[in-house]
């Protein structure tokens, strides 16, 4: 690679990194309000406390509900009319989306309205989430060298826990600066207000970046000659259905491992921390054993991905999703201990084993299908993997710890790993594919 590529490789790839970092961090604000925040302000006080979680883990599963339909929908768009583009409008409307839930008023102040209110933005939010990862991914995995396309792709992958480690920072630092009365009334709107940030980076992509030279291609191939041969242009959403519907369903699979265990790491341990009956745990310290673990998650990111690219993307990732599986027994009972060095340990591995699966899942996805249909293609395959896994996986560990014991929520996650596993092993390996065959 020259010079100037290597330059402007190096451009696409932080541009991505700061799109999906900043979406996610948005997304991410409402996991763990929806944990601390949301039941006491957005739903009637008179529920008890488990209902109320309960309740408010629902909304947070609205934004799962919505992300394979915004796939389908930024897929079709991204398909035709270029990744780039289509990456703009979903991070311009995450940012709206995220900044009006700060200006939402609360239950005391408009009644039912305020919970309606707060799933429309979450709903939002999910089409948002649906359109962007798509094209993230596929601006830095199309345009990356293909014997480097696992680490590059790391790049879009790394969003997730450097969003994590932004929306929790926002909070721990406007917990320090309040009381927890102030917290509770104004402070926890200041994270979801600082996400206008995300209109300013969509303005930057639009105006800066070019798109990939995949889709450059593809869109020069495909020009339509008349008319008439623009007419007949089938649905890129269409398209995949027809031509790669079992690998739709095996990516949505080989997702569900990381989807499961990833909130129940980043959402319902929070949760479950401050309302454990057997030992007594602060907010700050959950939110600061979630921080350190994204950030130890991000560096064993790249280096998992890069791996990917001298083993194989398989390999690296069946391996993530054993090794989760059978992390989820010593998760619970090391966070029972009460010892913060304990806790960060049993979230910090926990993650860096949802990493092995999670960095080269940029790559595989994007080598599983052809460039007309790639946007449309991984986009399903990961939002299905998304809706199945992630949307209720904080709501259904709530209910198995309440009714059967928190070792139940372990079998949860050792069952997701066992179906990653048998999907994995039907998938090829991708590794070194031609993008432009």
């Amino acid at each position: 690679m020259s010079q100037e590529k290597s330059k402007d490789m190096r451009k696409v790839a932080l541009t991505s990194l700061s799109g999906t970092s900043i979406e996610w961090y948005d997304f991410f604000l409402y996991g763990t309000a929806a944990a601390v925040i949301f039941p006491k302000a957005f739903f009637p006080q008179d529920l008890p406390t488990m209902v109320a979680l309960i309740a408010s883990f629902s909304t947070f599963a609205v934004g799962f509900l919505a992300r394979p339909l915004g796939g389908a929908i930024f897929g079709h768009f991204g398909d035709r009319v270029g990744r780039k583009q289509t990456l703009v409008v979903a991070l311009m409307m995450m940012g709206v989306a995220t900044t009006l839930i700060g200006f939402l008023p609360t239950y005391a102040l408009i009644g039912p309205a305020a919970p309606l209110l707060l799933t429309l933005f979450r709903f939002s939010q999910g089409l948002a989430v649906g359109g962007q990862w798509g094209g993230a991914m596929l601006l830095v995995t199309e345009s990356a060298p293909k014997e480097k396309r696992g680490f590059y792709g790391a790049f879009a992958q790394a969003g997730a826990p450097v969003g994590i480690i932004l929306a929790n920072l926002a909070f721990l630092a406007v917990s320090t600066l309040c009381n927890d009365e102030q917290f509770m009334d104004w402070g926890w709107r200041i994270p979801f207000l600082l996400s206008v940030a995300l209109i300013g980076l969509s303005l930057y992509v639009q105006l800066t970046l070019e798109d990939t030279p995949a889709f450059k291609e593809l869109a020069a191939n495909q020009a339509p000659k008349d008319a008439t041969q623009k007419k007949a242009l089938k649905s890129p959403v269409a398209e995949v259905l027809r031509r790669y519907p079992k690998r739709i369903v095996l990516a949505a699979g080989a997702f569900l491992s990381i989807q499961v265990t990833f909130y129940i790491l980043i959402a319902f341990v929070v949760a479950y921390g401050v309302n454990s009956p057997t030992v007594t745990l602060s907010r700050d310290m959950m939110l600061t054993a979630v921080l350190v673990a994204a950030a130890i998650m991000v560096p064993s990111q790249f280096y998992f991905s890069g791996l990917s690219d001298r083993l194989g993307r398989k390999t690296v990732y069946r391996w993530g999703a054993i090794l989760t599986g059978l992390w989820g027994f010593a998760l619970f009972p090391l966070i029972d201990t009460g010892n913060p060095f304990a806790i960060c340990f049993a979230v910090t591995m926990g993650l860096v084993f949802l990493g092995m699966q999670y960095g080269p899942q940029a790559a595989f996805f994007t080598e599983l299908f052809s460039t007309e249909v790639r946007y449309s293609g991984a986009s399903l395959g990961y939002q299905l993997g998304a809706i199945v896994g992630g949307a209720l996986a904080p709501t259904i560990a709530v209910l198995l710890w309440n009714n059967f014991g928190i070792f139940y929520v372990s079998v949860y996650i050792a069952l997701a790993a066992i179906l990653t596993l048998t999907s994995l092993s039907q998938l090829t390996e991708t590794k070194g594919s031609d993008l432009t065959d």
